[in-house]
């Protein structure tokens, strides 16, 4: 059975700058936390609490004496979603040493939806309600005194709007959805200002990942189920490639489910360091 790669899959420069990150406040030996998963991979958030970069939830959470010098502050690692303002504050109020590993296209989406609440624009914003890179994008367009609505698809567009009207997206967004609602917008009178904040990785992996499942018996697609971006990469490949896998390590897989296959295409997404794919190709190259 052959075993293709997508010519783009993996961990994007934003995650492996978290990563590095992280790993540089770890080795040097005090103790950290991060604000939520640092990425979206259950299983690099695990090893990194067991080598000392504990999750949390909440800034509450975070005990000073947790350093290893008495008063000595634990570095918060902000993680590569980003958070709300009012929770960067808050860690910088309490006096915690601030790694911000927020991804560069994160913060650039922040700063276009708090450009465009300032410019005095109602918000769209192109995304998954909840989602933590979702809740800091309103959260910054309300700071610049917007008012916000999410949107997962041109269904929930709400009614009554009126000009301004700015859009920006999540960045694991597909470009496709974020024009579909522009086009909806346009078509009930508006002249939406977009900002396209799709990361430019995203969207070379979708496409990638789509050329390989067309040509392929079956697409397996590598990240952790929390992961946005990874569920796009399983919705794309699946539109052309019905035997599609989303799985989060090779442990997963099932070698029944690849009878009959003579060619098997693999891609991962932004959160999925490279053993993990690597891992995941041994498994399929031994079948």
């Amino acid at each position: 059975m052959e075993v293709v790669r997508a010519k783009r899959a993996g961990a994007c420069y934003g995650v492996q700058r978290a990563l590095d990150m992280a790993d540089e406040v770890i080795a040097d030996g005090g103790r950290a936390f991060t604000l939520g998963p640092l990425i979206h991979n259950p299983q690099v958030v695990a090893d990194l609490a067991a080598r000392g970069a504990e999750a949390v939830e909440s800034v509450d959470a975070i005990a000073w004496n947790a350093g290893v010098g008495a008063g000595e502050a634990p570095a918060v690692v902000i993680r590569s979603h980003g958070v709300t303002p009012e929770v960067l504050e808050a860690v910088r109020e309490r006096g915690f040493a601030v790694v911000d590993a927020t991804c560069p296209h994160v913060a650039r989406a922040q700063a276009a939806a708090a450009e465009l609440a300032e410019q005095g624009c109602r918000v769209i914003v192109v995304g998954e309600e909840g989602h933590p890179e979702v809740e800091g994008l309103t959260a910054w367009a309300r700071q610049a005194g917007g008012k916000v609505d999410v949107v997962a698809s041109p269904d929930d567009i709400p009614e009554g709007l009126y000009d301004p009207v700015g859009v920006v997206a999540q960045t694991t967004q597909r470009r496709e959805n974020l024009e579909a609602v522009v086009a909806a917008l346009t078509e009930a009178g508006l002249a939406p200002i977009v900002k396209n904040t799709i990361c430019s990785a995203t969207r070379q992996r979708q496409e990638a990942a789509a050329e390989l499942a067309a040509n392929v018996d079956a697409m397996v697609v590598i990240g952790g189920r929390n992961s946005s971006n990874t569920t796009r990469l399983a919705e794309v490949c699946a539109l052309t490639c019905p035997r599609t896998f989303h799985i989060e390590s090779a442990d997963e897989l099932d070698p029944a489910a690849f009878e009959g296959c003579a060619r098997v295409g693999v891609t991962a997404g932004a959160s999925t360091p490279e053993n993990q794919i690597a891992a995941v190709e041994a498994f399929l190259k031994q079948r």
